[in-house]
């Protein structure tokens, strides 16, 4: 088991997609806004490794944002695009 413990796991959460022309991309500056594919009540991807593994949603306690799991991935979704 100490072993197990001893590996580490890069946690990444995806809020939203967004697909823009790099010229684009390029003239944005500091407080730019991006739009995403998402609304304010959908599903947040939880990825370990990069690799989907949980949906999950934003949870705000006073000045603390959590990401609350509520259910396992579907790769496959995730690969699409899927919400």
């Amino acid at each position: 088991m100490g072993q197990v413990k001893a590996v580490n796991v890069e946690i990444s959460v995806v809020l939203g997609r967004s697909t823009l022309p790099m010229q684009q991309l390029l003239r944005m500056g500091r407080g730019a806004v991006i739009p995403l594919d998402a609304g304010v009540n959908d599903e947040v991807w939880i990825l370990a490794n990069n690799h989907p593994v949980a949906r999950g949603e934003i949870q705000i306690n006073d000045d603390r944002i959590s990401i609350a799991v509520t259910r396992a991935a579907d790769v496959y979704d995730f690969m699409a695009g899927g919400q």
